[in-house]
C-alpha cells in the first residue's frame, strides 16, 4: 500500500501530475484528516485564516518499497488562493452577522443539548400508551434558541475581557468590538422578551422557573472565576428543562420521576462539558479560567467515567419509576455505548477531537429522547 508523506515548502514548481489540495470548508484546517498526512507540518509556511489559505506543500507518494520511479508529485503554488466556502450566516445582511454569531445560530448543537432535557421531562411526563403533546414540544423547540442565544449572550457580555486573551474566542463579536456590550444586553434582553411569550403559551408555565432560569445563564460566567466546578453550575442551566418540561405538563413536580432524570442530565453535562473544555485549557491556564479540566487532569476520563456512569443509572431508575416499556432500555443500552465510545477513544490533548465529542452529544440525547418516547408507546 502506498504510503503519504507531506512536508511544506515556500516553492514547488508545476508538474503534470499536480492537483490542487482544496481548503476543508468545515472543519477551517487545511486538511480535512489530519492523520493522513505526516505528523510534522510546518505551521510557518501552512496557513490558514478566516476566508483564505496560502499554503505552498509539496506531497510524495511512494511504493512500499520507495521506489522513485512510483513517486507522484502534488503541489499547491505559493500565494494560491483557495477560498474557503463560508457558513450560511455569511449571507445574512452584514448588519445582522455579528448578532447571529453572537446567538451562535451557526452552532446548533448548545441548542440541541439545552432542548433535550426539555424534550425528555415532557415526554415521561405523557399518559401511558400515548405521544407526548405537541403543543409543549412545539413551543419548546421555538423557545430553546431563543434562551440559548440569550445564555450565549450574556456569557459573551461578562467573558469578553477574558475572550481576547483565548484563541478560540478571540474573534467572538463582542470580544472584537463588532458588537459593543450596550448592544449586547438590548439583544440578550430582546432574546429573553421573546422566548418569554412563547413560554406564556405554555398550559401551565411557571414565572418562577423563568426567573430562575434567568439568574442562573446570568451567574453561570461568574463560576468560571470562582470555582474549578463551572461544569457543574451548566449542570444547573442546561437541564433546568427537566424541571420546567414536567411543570408544563402536570403542573407540578414528581420527585422519584423527575429527581433522577434531572440528576442524569446533571451528570451527562459534566462528561461533554469537561471533554469540551480540554479545548482551552492551556488559554485558561494563562488567564486564571477555571475548569474540571484544569481540576482532573491526567484524571479526566476516569472521573467523567464516574459521571456517565451515574448518568446511565440514574436514567435506569427514571424509567423503573416512571414504568417505562422496554424500547427505553434498548436505547439506553446504545446511548450508553455511546457515551463509552466518547470517554474511551477522545483525545484530550487535540482541541479538534475534544470538539468532535462535544458534538456528538446530540446523538447520546437523540437516542434516550427515542427510547422515552417509543417505550412510553409500548408500555
Amino acid at each position: 500500500m502506498a504510503s503519504l508523506s507531506v512536508s511544506c515548502a515556500s516553492l514547488v514548481s508545476a508538474h503534470p501530475t499536480t492537483r490542487m489540495l482544496k481548503h476543508h470548508p468545515i472543519l477551517n484546517t487545511p486538511f480535512a484528516n489530519p492523520s493522513l498526512f505526516s505528523r510534522k507540518i510546518d505551521s510557518s509556511t501552512c496557513q490558514s485564516s478566516s476566508y483564505k489559505t496560502r499554503v505552498a506543500c509539496k506531497s510524495t507518494i511512494t511504493s512500499p518499497g520507495g521506489r522513485k520511479g512510483d513517486r507522484k508529485l502534488i503541489t499547491v503554488q505559493p500565494n494560491e488562493e483557495v477560498v474557503k466556502v463560508s457558513p450560511w450566516v455569511e449571507y445574512l445582511p452584514q448588519e445582522i452577522q455579528p448578532y447571529a454569531k453572537l446567538a451562535r445560530v451557526e452552532k446548533p448543537i448548545g441548542t440541541w443539548l439545552l432542548l433535550f432535557p426539555f424534550a425528555w421531562s415532557a415526554t415521561v411526563a405523557a399518559t401511558t400508551g400515548s405521544l407526548p403533546d405537541f403543543k409543549t414540544l412545539a413551543l419548546f423547540v421555538c423557545a430553546c434558541p431563543l434562551l440559548r442565544g440569550a445564555a450565549c449572550t450574556i456569557n459573551d457580555f461578562l467573558d469578553r475581557d477574558f475572550d481576547k486573551l483565548v484563541e478560540r474566542t478571540k474573534s467572538r463579536p463582542m470580544a472584537s468590538g463588532a458588537v459593543t456590550p450596550f448592544q449586547g444586553l438590548c439583544f440578550f434582553a430582546f432574546q429573553m422578551l421573546l422566548s418569554h411569550g412563547i413560554l406564556q403559551q405554555l398550559v401551565n408555565n411557571s414565572l418562577m422557573y423563568e426567573a430562575l432560569f434567568l439568574f442562573l445563564i446570568c451567574t453561570y460566567p461568574l463560576m468560571k472565576r470562582m470555582t474549578y466546578w463551572p461544569q457543574a453550575y451548566l449542570g444547573l442551566v442546561v437541564n433546568w428543562g427537566v424541571l420546567f418540561g414536567w411543570h408544563a405538563i402536570k403542573g407540578g413536580l414528581q420527585p422519584s420521576i423527575v429527581l433522577p432524570l434531572f440528576l442524569s442530565g446533571y451528570c451527562w453535562t459534566i462528561v461533554y462539558d469537561t471533554i469540551y473544555a480540554h479545548q482551552d485549557k492551556e488559554d485558561d491556564l494563562k488567564v486564571g479560567i477555571k475548569s474540571t479540566a484544569l481540576k482532573f487532569g491526567e484524571s479526566t476520563k476516569e472521573c467523567i467515567t464516574g459521571f456517565a456512569i451515574a448518568c446511565i443509572a440514574s436514567f435506569a431508575m427514571t424509567g423503573y419509576n416512571a414504568a417505562i416499556g422496554w424500547p427505553f432500555y434498548a436505547f439506553l443500552a446504545a446511548a450508553s455505548a455511546q457515551l463509552a465510545w466518547q470517554i474511551g477513544t477522545a483525545n484530550l490533548s487535540s482541541p479538534a477531537d475534544c470538539n468532535q465529542k462535544f458534538m456528538s452529544n446530540k446523538w447520546f440525547g437523540a437516542l434516550i429522547f427515542s427510547g422515552i418516547l417509543l417505550g412510553r408507546l409500548f408500555s
